[in-house]
């Protein structure tokens, strides 16, 4: 018996080809989203080193951290508090929340609307990369914001003498649109993608 003989891929015609060829023009983009996560982290450092600075008893480090945080200063003795040190720490694991969504857009966002990586059996490849698609990397950034905004309404729960009342329930409420609009779209990829599955039963 013998093999059969691969199937030469059919060329294209020129406008479609032109068309397919346009989803080039996201590289830019992703290139773009690089360049801001090179961004955060320079911020990231720069927060952390404040953040040892201060502990050192940096007066100048103190202020910049205050000013970052927006921490009131009429509360600041001689130096760092519990607080001020939550609210810095807070600050970084947003920083590098945010940096894990980026990842995800420019990873997922590539691999699925621009070329495949040919990633498969790399050592290094995520877990969530081998089956994504646009609805997987949907649900995955939904969640992602949701933890976000999270980590944003604790910031201004632990600050909240510096807030009004006005926008902590504002930021409470935009949360919770968060928070339902991530659980919608899981539900909603949840019933799209049941059919396919028990066609396959």
């Amino acid at each position: 018996m013998t093999a059969p003989t691969p199937t030469k891929p059919r060329r294209m015609r020129p406008l479609p080809s032109f068309i397919f060829a346009s989803r080039w023009l996201q590289l830019p983009l992703y290139i773009g989203l690089i360049a801001a996560q090179g961004v955060y982290v320079f911020h990231f450092w720069v927060e952390l080193v404040h953040l040892l600075e201060a502990a050192f008893g940096s007066q100048t480090a103190l202020q910049a951290l205050i000013s970052s945080i927006g921490y009131k200063e009429t509360a600041v003795t001689t130096g760092l508090n519990e607080t001020i040190i939550m609210l810095v720490v807070l600050a970084l694991i947003d920083v590098v929340m945010i940096s894990n969504l980026l990842i995800m857009v420019i990873v997922g966002g590539y691999e699925t609307f621009v070329s495949r990586m040919d990633l498969e059996g790399h050592p290094d490849q995520p877990e969530w990369l081998s089956h994504v698609n646009a609805s997987v990397l949907k649900v995955k950034l939904a969640t992602a914001i949701v933890g976000i905004s999270s980590i944003h309404l604790l910031k201004t729960f632990i600050n909240a003498a510096n807030y009004d009342e006005k926008v902590l329930i504002a930021q409470t409420a935009i949360h919770i649109t968060f928070l339902l609009s991530a659980m919608a779209i899981a539900y909603t990829d949840r019933l799209m993608s049941r059919p396919a599955s028990n066609s396959h039963a």
